[in-house]
This record gives C-alpha cells, structure tokens and sequence, in this order.
C-alpha cells in the first residue's frame, strides 16, 4: 500500500480519536484503529503534536461555510448560510470538534490563531463581505458589516452550542428549519430599511 492511503487511514483515525478523546489519545491507539505499526505513523507525522495540529486544521476546514457572494436576495441567501451553519456547527461532531480544540488551546496557540482565521475569522469575513454589499446596495440598513456578521453568527449558534456542550440539548437537523429561519428574520427585522420587508 502506498504512503499516501496510509497517511490518510492515519488522519482518519487520528480524527476520530481526537473527537472521543481528546489530545489524550494515544499514537498507539490511533495506529491500531487505522491498521498500520506506530512506526508507520511516524513516518507521516513526526509527534503527535504535529498529528493533532493536522487533524485540527482538516476540523477547522469542515466548519467553514461560504455564501453565494453574488446573491441579489438576501433573506433566500442567509437563511442557506444559517441552515448550513448551524448544521455543521451544532451537529455531534461539531460539538466534538468544538470541545476538543478549544480544549487545547493553551497548549497550541499560535495553532488556534491560525485554526481560527481560516475557520470561523473566514466564516465572519465572508458573511461581513456579504452584509456590507447588501448595505451598500440598499438592501439592508447601513451598519458595521463585521459587527452585524458576528452577531448573526452569535444568534445562530449562541446558547445552543453551550446546550450541546453540556449535553442538554441535541442537534435534529430535520427541525432545524423553523428555528434557522425565526432567527435570520429577527437579524432582518433589525437591518430592515424603513419601509421594506
């Protein structure tokens, strides 16, 4: 088998892992469930410092969420933004995700610097860009396009997430619908222009 497929049976395992366990998991462990010799994981990743820091950059990666930047309708267009949001934010592996990165961040900073500008700093950058065309375009009212982008993505997961790190709450995606589209027409009831829906 060549190095390529083992490298990746190793991220995926090592992913895996990470999300039950956390930085705690063992390079012996996540050799066995990937089915290669520890040595063979060594020789993709030279600690597990430099494994976990690659599996948290492909993690950061799954969560970002990208508008259709040249969308006329706002509303049709947030409320993709916010359903696809919050679907990969709030389901089990995102919570996973979540509570296994931030629980490392002392330990990796200048990671989590880097997992967060290319991860929810993107997120926020894309929707502000977004916002600030349809200001700009009379479509909604003139504001700060990044403060109302990360106020938006606090309405859209805020306290849910903390329900879900708790385990108090669970993520079903099929009723999400409702709840996704409640909170994107309070944000537009806030931007609305005078006169406009």
């Amino acid at each position: 088998m060549s190095a390529s497929p083992n490298r990746e049976r190793v991220l995926r395992a090592a992913t895996a892992s990470f999300l039950v366990d956390g930085y705690r998991s063992s390079v012996e462990r996540i050799a066995r469930r990937a089915g290669v010799a520890k040595q063979t994981v060594y020789s993709h990743f030279p600690s597990k410092d430099e494994l976990f820091k690659e599996v948290a950059r492909d993690l950061a990666k799954r969560v970002l969420v990208q508008l259709e930047s040249d969308s006329e309708e706002v509303r049709p267009a947030l409320l993709r933004f916010g359903l696809a949001y919050r679907s990969r934010v709030l389901c089990p592996e995102g919570i996973a995700m979540f509570r296994t990165l931030v629980s490392e961040i002392p330990r990796f900073r200048t990671l989590a610097r880097a997992i967060f500008a290319g991860g929810p700093g993107e997120t926020a950058r894309g929707l502000a860009d977004f916002l600030d065309k349809a200001m700009s375009g009379g479509r909604l009212r003139k504001d700060d396009p990044q403060f109302a982008a990360e106020l938006l993505l606090g309405m859209l997961v805020g306290h849910e997430r903390i329900k879900r790190v708790y385990g108090v709450a669970r993520f079903a995606n099929g009723s999400d619908t409702r709840r996704a589209t409640r909170i994107i027409d309070c944000f537009l009831r806030m931007y609305s222009i005078e006169g406009r829906p």
